[in-house]
């Protein structure tokens, strides 16, 4: 859901009236969702998990102080209950709760909440805006109902020509629309996408946008998510873009399933299609800065397309194939026919454990060439794995090693080679642990 359909949601809430219609609306549920808001800013409350506890109801008090008349009652178990009408505000049941709860009609007092809800949580979309400060603000505006639209849309800008949230909301949507068409082999037009999106932007140029899908290639990348490969990354972006991007995966599990359908698909290799000419890209990629994954709890609950893509053992078989086959027409074109004969598939012959998969040969040097396949069917940026055992032997035999990064393999597969350790092309994370029982 964006977050204009959110503003709609939190500025026409189901409010209790006092004395009737025409009367005065209670207060309870903007100053509930208010001190969740500041619980949030504060840090307070740093997962999706909203507890009714002392800390809650205390920033509960500070608002509703603000907001009652003389006839309200400081009750933050009622709005606390009657949110669930919202549609965006849950809960997680103690054990055996459920079905006595959902028969309530309304909380007689706190022992209601304490003995039925363990705690209360949002759609991951709608914590992931309150997160941030711009769109916190914007919703807050929302809640208290006294700043025109136009007004409320100032508080999404962080300069006088930056984009605002809203314009990173169109510009991300429009992306995963291509993404998802390219990920499942669609054709489409960029430049169709382009016109479109400039009606829903303020006078944006087609280098400002070109540039904005860049950025958000750059942010996917660090996310270890499948980017458009025609946008190479650019990744000085705006804070806020990430943001967006970051909200839109949180509501958007539809896209994410697919990229992971795809990365986990079974590959058909096509020898005879290939010219093999034109499979080798000398242009490597540019060193970029350090990648850091987002600390987003609800991240780690979606699917990682380069892991996907890592454990696709068709994938990585059809991609070694291909590398095979490039390596004999390099032998032959260079002249040495005899070599390509005695090239070896090490990891389909003796295992996965020699630290590199095809033993070939440097003609130049005449001695044999040690060879570590990596396969993605996405852009030549994208993030790849690599293992202690690969990596050491990347090191120990740095003159006879060679990673061959193969991309845009369900396209139009094309390859890069990185010489000798590994470790001086790319930047490494650890990702895995060895875990023992032996003392410290």
């Amino acid at each position: 859901m964006s977050l204009q359909e959110y503003e709609h949601k939190l500025s026409r809430l189901r409010m209790n009236i006092r004395g009737g219609v025409g009367s005065e609306k209670s207060p309870h549920k903007v100053a509930m969702l208010l001190a969740l808001m500041d619980l949030v800013e504060q840090q307070h409350i740093q997962r999706n998990q909203i507890y009714f506890n002392q800390t809650l109801r205390a920033a509960f008090t500070k608002h509703f102080e603000q907001l009652a008349t003389p006839k309200d009652r400081n009750n933050p178990h009622l709005p606390f209950f009657h949110l669930r009408s919202s549609g965006f505000w849950h809960f997680k049941f103690k054990p055996g709760k459920q079905d006595a709860f959902e028969h309530l009609t309304t909380a007689s007092g706190p022992g209601v909440i304490e003995q039925h809800i363990a705690y209360a949580y949002l759609d991951d979309e709608l914590f992931e805006y309150i997160s941030h400060q711009i769109t916190r603000e914007y919703l807050k505006s929302a809640l208290m109902q006294n700043l025109a639209a136009d007004a409320r849309r100032e508080l999404l800008q962080t300069g006088k020509d930056a984009w605002d949230w809203l314009e990173c909301e169109a510009i991300v949507q429009d992306y995963f629309a291509m993404l998802e068409q390219e990920v499942i082999g669609n054709n489409y037009s960029k430049a169709a996408h382009r016109r479109a999106l400039q009606t829903k932007l303020r006078n944006r140029s087609e280098g400002s946008i070109e540039f904005k899908h860049q950025n958000i290639s750059a942010i996917l990348i660090e996310l270890g998510q499948p980017y458009i490969s025609g946008y190479k990354p650019a990744f000085n972006y705006q804070r806020m873009l990430k943001d967006v991007v970051l909200a839109h995966i949180a509501a958007d599990l539809k896209a994410l399933d697919t990229f992971a359908n795809a990365a986990s698909k079974a590959v058909e290799y096509r020898q005879n299609a290939v010219d093999w000419n034109s499979v080798l890209d000398r242009e490597l990629p540019d060193r970029i800065p350090q990648i850091k994954e987002a600390p987003r709890e609800y991240l780690a609950r979606k699917a990682n397309y380069a892991e996907r893509e890592r454990n696709n053992r068709s994938l990585g078989e059809q991609g070694e194939r291909f590398v095979l086959d490039f390596e004999r027409f390099r032998l032959h074109q260079a002249g040495r026919p005899d070599l390509a004969k005695e090239i070896r598939w090490v990891s389909n012959d003796d295992g996965d454990g020699a630290g590199f998969d095809i033993q070939s040969f440097n003609v130049e040097r005449e001695e044999e060439l040690y060879i570590e396949v990596k396969t993605t069917s996405g852009g030549k940026y994208h993030p790849f794995y690599i293992s202690d055992n690969e990596l050491a032997y990347s090191k120990d035999n740095e003159a006879q090693y060679c990673l061959y990064r193969v991309f845009d393999f369900r396209t139009s597969a094309r390859l890069f080679q990185l010489e000798g350790a590994v470790d001086r092309h790319v930047n490494l994370q650890a990702k895995n642990y060895m875990a023992s029982f032996g003392e410290r």
